[in-house]
């Protein structure tokens, strides 16, 4: 079991991570595993099917009671998962507010649907929503808790590309207006370098250091520089730079 001590966390970290493992029936997938998380810093981690991409954000989110090594988490952490995980039998609104101890959740509920443009279907029940708009609920209850870490594990893979694109705007807005610090989970290297800060390849268990790659903002996904890191990302990940170029 990880030992979890918010209390060696510094000012500049919300996530320290260090020598984390994880094992499913006698197949390593986290292994001795290291991590860094600064206060405001939107990561991507990207790699194959299979690495412990989804096994490192739970264990990060602390539902992962038999993952080993030593975990130091900001306490505010939320999650978005790939599907949203709404409550059928509850409004939308009532989903968002779900657990929250305030004097007016609903009111909470409602600003934070608003910040997500679905203050419109608030009294909606989960099934009549669409894709884009079940996961704009999702992200209004993981907000709605004023995280300082925002754990996302593929919330946009089952979106069509439209919805997708718009659902990436909706995230950065969201992210610079309340700043919290990201780790989003991808397949998509497209994804990674569209929205974050740092994108972070996992292989073997363990993260390339040497794929540990800083990004500038604003970005020019047509830019050379961008291009080039593309290709650096997609070899990194095992396919064949002539396939990309």
């Amino acid at each position: 079991m990880a030992t979890r001590d918010p209390g060696v966390l510094t000012t500049e970290q919300v996530v320290q991570a260090r020598g984390v493992t994880r094992a499913f029936d006698g197949q390593v997938v986290l292994d001795h595993l290291d991590l860094d998380i600064a206060p405001g810093e939107f990561v991507a981690m990207i790699g194959r099917s299979g690495t412990g991409k989804s096994t490192l954000l739970r264990a990060l989110a602390g539902l992962d009671p038999d993952v080993g090594g030593e975990l130091a988490v900001d306490a505010t952490a939320a999650v978005v998962f790939q599907e949203p995980r709404l409550v059928p039998w509850k409004r939308v609104w009532n989903n968002v507010a779900l657990g929250l101890r305030v004097p007016d959740p609903r009111a909470v509920a409602r600003t934070a649907l608003d910040e997500v443009g679905l203050a419109a279907r608030a009294d909606a029940w989960p099934l009549t929503l669409s894709g884009g708009e079940a996961q704009r609920a999702a992200l209004a209850r993981a907000l709605v808790r004023d995280p300082g870490l925002l754990l996302l594990d593929e919330p946009f893979s089952a979106l069509d590309a439209l919805t997708r694109i718009t659902m990436h705007q909706l995230v950065l807005s969201l992210w610079e207006r309340h700043r919290p610090a990201v780790l989003l989970v991808t397949h998509d290297v497209d994804e990674a370098l569209a929205l974050a800060d740092r994108v972070l390849v996992l292989a073997d268990g363990q993260i390339a250091h040497s794929a540990s790659i800083p990004l500038d903002r604003p970005r020019d996904r047509d830019h050379p520089d961008l291009v080039a890191l593309r290709i650096r990302l997609l070899t990194e990940l095992g396919v064949a730079t002539r396939d990309v170029s």
